[in-house]
């Protein structure tokens, strides 16, 4: 579907690293009528104020990418709020959505959705095909009830709910607090500290050999608008950049960037988490979508908008 300019747009989550980046787009794009509410003007976990919400504003369109994040270390001691916290903004947004009569609806997923031990690389059908990786299992389940709630819905009613999977994304707005980030801020953060504090070695967890695909968050942002344009299917698709690199390939890259001179400690005494992961793209690269943003430019511009607003 062609978004038209007068479309009114709801994006939940406008604060966070992926929505944020969504609405820099559609603002880019000529898109006015945008739809935006913080957490403590709406809380998408209160079934009543949602629906009350999508009653009065009535959008023609809603991209959901409000969710409850982090990294490897808050998703292991936060299974339980990672599972419930997330299915509830997913039930309360998406079926306010349908009640509504919102026939139109990005949802924004993840690749921690597919099993722990999947061929590489990773296509859609490989879901629900095996184990989750145990230490973000919550999380992952969430975005499943997700995914397959818009595609139910889809089926049964006629909607078109549709689902992006993105690979580890990073960039502007992303959260770099040391207990809860993912795997980029969390090392620009301390080889940054490490670099003023003239620390010899900086710690990353884990033994550095599993593989992350990495995708700058304002390429999600313009694939998701893509796919909302040109994707024709009734459940989801993969986005990401179709490579991957070591954790210790990724951190060495940082390194150079941030300018630290110190060594790398790879604590083996913390987890690893999934293997690899990448993402197979096909479908969306034979749509006509490629990546613009290579990971060094990526990683730069992320850096430096860390050190204007850390």
């Amino acid at each position: 579907m062609k978004l038209s300019l007068g479309s009114e747009i709801y994006v939940a989550g406008h604060n966070g690293m992926v929505g944020s980046a969504i609405c820099r787009l559609l603002e880019k794009r000529g898109y006015e009528n945008l739809i935006l509410r913080t957490h403590s003007e709406l809380d998408l976990t209160k079934q009543d104020d949602v629906n009350t919400f999508f009653k009065k504003e009535k959008p023609d369109v809603v991209f959901l990418a409000a969710a409850k994040v982090g990294g490897i270390n808050a998703n292991m001691n936060n299974q339980s709020a990672f599972l419930m916290d997330n299915i509830g903004i997913e039930y309360n947004v998406i079926n306010a959505a349908f009640n509504n009569d919102v026939d139109n609806l990005m949802f924004l997923g993840s690749s921690c959705i597919y099993p722990r031990e999947s061929k590489q690389p990773i296509k859609e059908d490989y879901l629900l095909t095996g184990p989750l990786e145990p230490t973000n299992e919550g999380y992952a389940l969430s975005k499943i009830v997700g995914l397959k709630a818009c595609q139910y819905y889809n089926e049964q009613y006629g909607t078109n709910y549709i689902g992006v999977m993105p690979t580890n994304l990073y960039g502007i707005n992303d959260n770099f607090d040391l207990e809860s980030s993912h795997l980029v801020p969390a090392i620009i953060r301390k080889m940054h500290e490490a670099k003023i504090n003239n620390n010899p070695q900086v710690e990353i967890w884990g033994t550095g050999k599993p593989y992350r695909e990495l995708l700058y968050v304002d390429d999600m942002a313009d694939a998701t608008l893509f796919a909302f344009e040109n994707y024709k299917g009734k459940s989801f698709i993969n986005v990401g950049t179709g490579e991957d690199l070591t954790i210790r390939q990724i951190s060495e890259t940082i390194k150079n960037i941030v300018g630290y001179e110190g060594e790398l400690y790879f604590n083996t005494d913390k987890p690893d988490g999934m293997y690899r992961k990448l993402l197979d793209v096909t479908n969306l690269k034979n749509l006509g979508w490629e990546p613009k943003y290579s990971l060094e430019e990526g990683l730069k511009i992320t850096y430096e908008w860390y050190l204007n607003n850390k």
